[in-house]
């Protein structure tokens, strides 16, 4: 049976919301919860974006059964990647090990905030570098490593889960879904697109987790669902290349204001039609996805989402 997750969207709530609708997504019935890693919204309208390990580190205390992941961390940047797997093995210990570091190459957007951002063959390099840092770190290992940009003298996580952290990679190609086979326990990837399975399982990583996540807009008025899509996620149908580069939220309302609201309402469900949104999720199904996350866009709408899918939609996708 394929998972059904739970998104936390930093970019539309605040933190002591989102620790809120953790613990209501675990009593709805989810089976896994994951939370993105910003440090601006796509857009104004979302209005939020606060630090995503602090509140993985509440949701790890007042959760129980979830499991709960990065969607995603980027280790080249805004972080070092030695951070990054003492962060992972921590909120590993504090779920009693519930957590999946999932990890990527990451956006200008937010990782400008440091510094300039790398062209995308280095931050390809670097971010195999990382991996490797990363996954001897949580594999128990103490780490020495020169790299071309990273340096490690010496590091060894004292406090981690005797089993480890289960790393996923996120990926869209040949390049990247090799570094996911070669490095990952699990694989990341936001489009249903059933060749990148195929590029993953050849690359190694047959049998290994699959984490997809699909957006919705749930309410009982369509015409307001359609609106609110158009006010906050317009940013998606840009494309990865795209949305990587761009620097901030007024770029992103640049980019998207001839974004047109029936483009959008083809891959995200508006409304209260339960069947549009089963038959969304379950084009993650049918292209070979194990887990698959709902992120319900509008973050004031979150708490009748949630009660929603307990009553219909959870049972549907069962």
């Amino acid at each position: 049976m394929v998972a059904v997750g739970y998104t936390l969207m930093c970019e539309q709530t605040g933190p002591k919301e989102l620790v809120d609708y953790a613990q209501r997504a675990e009593g709805a019935g989810f089976d896994f919860e994951v939370i993105s890693d910003h440090y601006y919204p796509w857009l104004d309208s979302q209005g939020h974006s606060p630090y995503a390990w602090s509140v993985l580190g509440a949701v790890a205390h007042t959760t129980s059964r979830v499991d709960l992941m990065s969607f995603v961390t980027c280790p080249i940047r805004r972080y070092h990647p030695a951070v990054v797997a003492q962060k992972a093995a921590t909120v590993g210990l504090m779920s009693d090990g519930r957590f999946t570091l999932g990890v990527g190459a990451g956006e200008n957007l937010n990782e400008h905030v440091v510094g300039a951002w790398p062209h995308v063959q280095q931050r390809h390099d670097m971010f195999e570098e990382a991996l490797q840092v990363i996954r001897s770190l949580l594999d128990g290992e103490t780490v020495t490593y020169s790299g071309e940009y990273y340096d490690v003298p010496e590091a060894y996580l004292w406090d981690r889960p005797d089993g480890g952290v289960p790393l996923a990679v996120a990926a869209s190609g040949p390049s990247s879904t090799a570094l996911a086979g070669e490095y990952a326990d699990g694989l990341i990837a936001v489009e249903p697109d059933a060749h990148v399975i195929e590029l993953f399982d050849e690359a190694g990583g047959e049998g290994k987790p699959r984490f997809g996540q699909v957006a919705v807009c749930w309410g009982p008025d369509e015409s307001e669902c359609r609106k609110r899509v158009v006010d906050q996620w317009r940013w998606s149908p840009l494309g990865w290349k795209v949305n990587a580069e761009l620097p901030g939220p007024d770029s992103f309302a640049a980019a998207t204001q001839f974004v047109r609201e029936e483009d959008l309402v083809r891959t995200v469900p508006c409304g209260p039609d339960v069947d549009k949104h089963v038959e969304a999720f379950n084009r993650y199904v049918d292209a070979g996805f194990t887990h698959v996350a709902l992120v319900q866009v509008g973050g004031e709408s979150q708490p009748e989402f949630l009660d929603w899918a307990e009553r219909e939609l959870i049972p549907r996708l069962r």
